[in-house]
């Protein structure tokens, strides 16, 4: 968890009431800092400030803007009548002229002045405040023009911020939260958390990838807010809540002084749970728990270590390939693997192969193909053994690497047992050819799956027979369950890991691993959250796995219950109907262990 940012002081707040703006927490953790908005088309605007000697030079950044969108405007007007007709650049026409109605320069000149604010805000402010009143003329034609308001709009901004480079995170010079519609997994991964202590997005949900690269890199974030970059544009200050889920925009001073205690209040918190990672995670009644961490990245090993893991449950491989332009070669992805398995000291690592689908791989495919519902389609270990020129050479790269120390090989989405034996073909082949070359080869590393969907929680007790250990990721799990896209934020409330159906299926993976004798590992982010800590336990799970910035709080959990009542407690949510039930009993008895939760609340509403 992160403290609170700095704030300029520098900067006055603009008289503005306070907006509180709630969302779905991704990323725990609080921060207070200015604002930059990424604009939805993909723009991403400067901050907003510019000092007083900066207005005339402004003034001339505005006119040289405005007079380039009027003739684009023109342009697109004249070659629309040539291709679609008179209608059409009537429309496009009509634009050029609202951009070079002279009310908007002297209200955008006016702004730059008075508030000594860059021409993308000014416009950007101004033109808000026009589709804003003219979506208040209902029942009028004229509410429609909105949405020709917003495409000028966008028309301006790009010319405006085609005079400088793009704003990228690494250009800011000051902590500063990010706030756009989404973020993709690759500009997540690179945020640095030192200018972005935060983010917040309109869309995006809890389990999905940029959320998990937000919880590796510790930045509090927010998701699934819905619209709110308009208002958001005019806001310089935003506080970002990460716990509760909330955006508060232009914050009061009591809030800002809440927050600001809350933040102080959890760090120290934390920095008590830190200084006992060296203890075991066990139980009052003696139950030992292993608890591992979840990387994305070889730096995230030391955070695991520093908070006590006992190695690395899960290593994503996917943003080897996410930020490459091609897929990374066997020896780039020796090197990495072998410079993760150094920094573990011989701990255990689980390394898994690519959890990519086809949409985000297109583009290193030979047919340049995507699917239009990527989440059924060709994904995961699926793809890999379709693209035997991405997946062999992965496969030589970990076994290489097994030679280092104790490294398990993880395929995920396995569906069926018949997949799991092609995979497990595909590894045995891979190793003859590497012993035909020289290469030394660990005999047999631990292999196992994922078990992500209900077929193979179903089938655990078959597949229990062949592999070596089990990890369940919840995430996919729950999506599949229960037929709910994890990252669309208008379903986001049918997602519960709390879902009887859930429960069950794990019970039989459970049941599964006991009964063969082999590992079952809770590693998505059911596994990391202290609600379910009780009740994985009592359902039969020893080993978790997650973001090493949560290990303290769960060894908390773990160290202060006993077994016997986390048992009792799993006996009764199976008996539950509806994911609200057994959310209220997890709930109640969390309450019950913890009466003071760390930090305390911090929803100010």
């Amino acid at each position: 968890m992160r403290p609170s940012a700095p704030v300029n002081p520098g900067t006055p707040l603009a008289a503005r009431p306070m907006q509180v703006l709630r969302g779905i927490a991704i990323s725990p953790g609080i921060a207070l800092a200015p604002v930059v908005v990424r604009d939805p088309r993909g723009l991403r605007l400067p901050p907003r400030s510019i000092a007083a000697g900066a207005v005339a030079a402004e003034w001339e950044r505005l006119d040289r803007g405005l007079e380039a969108a009027r003739d684009e405007a023109g342009r697109h007007g004249a070659e629309a009548g040539t291709r679609l007709g008179p209608q059409y650049a009537d429309i496009l026409t009509a634009h050029s002229r609202m951009i070079a109605d002279p009310t908007l320069r002297r209200d955008a000149r006016r702004l730059i002045e008075q508030e000594q604010i860059r021409a993308e805000h000014a416009v950007a402010e101004v033109l808000e405040g026009y589709a804003a009143r003219l979506e208040q003329l209902a029942g009028s034609h004229l509410a429609a023009r909105a949405a020709d308001v917003r495409d000028i709009q966008g028309r301006i901004l790009s010319h405006l911020l085609g005079e400088r480079p793009e704003m990228v995170a690494e250009d800011l010079t000051a902590p500063t939260i990010v706030l756009a519609h989404d973020l993709t997994p690759r500009e997540a991964a690179g945020l640095d958390p030192q200018r972005v202590p935060a983010f917040a997005t309109e869309a995006g949900g809890r389990a999905s990838h940029t959320a998990i690269v937000a919880a590796a890199l510790e930045i509090p974030a927010v998701a699934g807010l819905g619209p709110f970059l308009d208002r958001a544009r005019q806001c310089r200050l935003a506080i970002v809540d990460g716990d509760q889920g909330l955006v508060i925009l232009d914050p009061d001073e009591p809030t800002q002084e809440h927050y600001r205690r809350t933040a102080a209040r959890r760090s120290a918190w934390f920095q008590v749970l830190a200084r006992q990672a060296d203890r075991p995670a066990e139980t009052l009644d003696g139950c030992r728990v292993e608890l591992w961490g979840n990387i994305e990245f070889g730096g995230e090993v030391e955070a695991c270590l520093q908070h006590g893991a006992a190695g690395v449950g899960l290593f994503r491989t996917e943003f080897l390939f996410l930020n490459a332009e091609s897929p990374p070669s066997e020896d780039e992805q020796f090197a990495v693997y072998a410079g993760v398995v150094h920094a573990l000291g011989g701990r255990p690592i689980t390394i898994r192969t690519l959890d990519l689908g086809s949409d985000k791989l297109a583009g290193m495919r030979p047919d340049g193909s995507a699917e239009a519902n990527p989440a059924l389609g060709l994904r995961s270990l699926r793809l890999s053994l379709r693209e035997s020129g991405i997946f062999r050479p992965q496969l030589r790269a970990l076994l290489r690497a097994s030679t280092l120390g104790e490294v398990r090989i993880l395929f995920p989405l396995v569906s069926t047992l018949t997949e799991f034996r092609a995979a497990r073909a595909v590894l045995d082949e891979v190793a003859e050819e590497l012993r035909a070359e020289g290469h030394p080869i660990r005999k047999r590393p631990p292999v196992g799956i994922m078990v992500e969907v209900p077929a193979a929680a179903l089938m655990a007790d078959h597949l229990a027979k062949e592999v070596d250990f089990f990890c369940i990721g919840t995430n996919d799990l729950i999506q599949y369950t229960l037929a709910v896209d994890r990252t669309n934020e208008t379903v986001a409330e049918l997602y519960s890991a709390s879902d009887p159906a859930v429960l069950r299926l794990i019970v039989l993976v459970v049941e599964a691993s006991r009964k063969h004798g082999i590992e079952a590992t809770v590693c998505g982010t059911m596994g990391g959250e202290p609600l379910y800590t009780m009740l994985l336990l009592g359902l039969g799970i020893r080993h978790l796995s997650m973001p090493p910035h949560q290990l303290p709080e769960i060894r908390r959990v773990i160290r202060g219950i006993r077994l016997e009542t986390a048992q009792a407690l799993a006996a009764e949510a199976l008996r539950q109907e509806t994911a609200r039930a057994v959310a209220e009993l997890l709930e109640a008895e969390l309450r019950r262990a913890f009466p003071e939760p760390p930090g305390g609340s911090a929803d100010p509403a």
